[in-house]
């Protein structure tokens, strides 16, 4: 049986919640799909390091993307294009080693299954043999159902990713909101639609309608996944840096930010400098004698 058609966990092992109903295991797919039947909504956040992973796993953050944003919060690259295998790996395994509960799931980056399926299930296989991830995130519709349905048979759970796929930057032009229009809606339906059927067990739906995202998860079994897409879907995804303040100038229409890590940040550093500059760090407990 495809994920993307899995059942809901036995009774015996499906949490009453994703927020402490899981305690003793990882948050697996099969408990995202009875949490759809239930109604219940979920979250999600980036991680790219086993001490923020950590700090998330601990909150209670059920599921975890080391996602290919790291390109531009983290590896100070223009966007998510040149981001490697390597780098996707590295900081996937940090992020595994710093969870107990969460399911990670890592993106494939740019030019790692677009070549053919037999590329992304090697590329796949390797996430989940070298970093220990659960799960692997592609983007793309009807175009990228072929690999899906390989890694599915293989074993390898897939999150599909819809709408505004970063990745294509430079042939959208930019990051504009997609779907919009009766041939826009309908074909991001029915890529829903397609990558379900292939077997995905969620889906990514960035910078879409509201009222279109809404719909999508209404028709889908599979959980979806908004971020710039309204409250309709399943759960909802954020990029860690932009949640927490620590992305510098203008973040997207739909961040909420839910701190001011990089104010807080830059004040301990500015505490700090002043400390060893006026000679009262290290004080004297901070001493050995």
């Amino acid at each position: 049986m495809q994920n993307g058609s899995l059942p809901p966990a036995p009774k015996d092992s499906a949490p009453t919640s994703l927020y402490g109903g899981v305690t003793s295991r990882r948050v697996t797919v099969r408990d995202l799909a009875a949490a759809k039947l239930r109604g219940e909504r979920w979250a999600m956040l980036t991680a790219y390091d086993a001490l923020t992973a950590g700090v998330f796993d601990e909150a209670g953050v059920p599921v975890l993307l080391v996602g290919d944003s790291m390109g531009n919060c983290h590896l100070g690259y223009d966007t998510t294009v040149p981001v490697t295998m390597d780098e996707i790996a590295m900081l996937s395994a940090a992020v595994v080693r710093g969870t107990k509960r969460a399911l990670v799931v890592a993106d494939l980056p740019f030019g790692s299954y677009q070549e053919s399926p037999a590329q992304a299930l090697r590329n796949a296989v390797r996430l989940m043999k070298e970093a220990g991830v659960h799960a692997v995130k592609l983007e793309g519709g009807e175009r990228s159902a072929p690999a899906i349905e390989m890694l599915v048979q293989a074993g390898v759970p897939v999150m599909a990713h819809l709408g505004l796929t970063p990745q294509s930057v430079h042939a959208l032009g930019g990051y504009p909101v997609q779907g919009r229009g009766d041939e826009a809606s309908h074909q991001l339906l029915r890529d829903a639609k397609t990558v379900q059927a292939a077997g995905a067990f969620s889906v990514v739906l960035e910078a879409v309608p509201a009222e279109l995202a809404a719909q999508v998860t209404a028709e889908v079994h599979i959980p979806t996944v908004g971020i710039g897409a309204g409250v309709g879907c399943d759960a909802q995804v954020l990029v860690w840096t932009d949640m927490a303040g620590m992305t510098a100038g203008r973040v997207p229409k739909f961040v909420k930010q839910y701190a001011n890590l990089r104010a807080e940040l830059g004040r301990a550093a500015r505490e700090y400098i002043d400390d060893v500059r006026a000679a009262t760090f290290p004080a004297e407990e901070h001493s050995f004698h």
